[in-house]
């Protein structure tokens, strides 16, 4: 069994969470930046799959939970200030976004304006059916 103990060296923000950032460990592409606690940050350790905690739903969230679309850790890092973790994934499935694409960052900054530069790899509705 771990110990807990190596929670202690991330520099936790007030409200208890610090940003994680994932990033697919093949190609370096950024797939997303969700926040953790104490907890999320434990789990993904010991079960090997990225934990993180919902800010809008206040409650800890398994990534894949509802999608299937669960990230493998292949790597947790910490930066040089102790207060951002990153986190090298493999997304199963391809999709990291809750809007059917590769990464989160699939907008664009182009002549004053964002644009969509990645496709729909799947329909949400197909994926989130509740």
């Amino acid at each position: 069994m771990m110990n807990d103990t190596w929670l202690n060296k991330v520099n936790w923000a007030q409200d208890g969470l610090v940003p994680a950032v994932t990033q697919d460990a093949a190609s370096g592409r950024v797939l997303m930046v969700a926040w953790m606690n104490r907890e999320a940050l434990r789990l993904t350790a010991t079960t090997g799959e990225a934990h993180y905690w919902s800010r809008s739903r206040k409650k800890l969230w398994h990534k894949g939970e509802e999608s299937g679309h669960v990230q493998r850790v292949k790597s947790m890092r910490l930066d040089c200030d102790e207060d951002v973790i990153l986190l090298e994934v493999e997304q199963v499935g391809g999709i990291a976004c809750h809007t059917g694409r590769e990464s989160c960052f699939f907008s664009h900054f182009d002549d004053g304006k964002w644009l969509a530069a990645d496709p729909v790899l799947k329909d949400p509705q197909e994926i989130y059916k509740k």
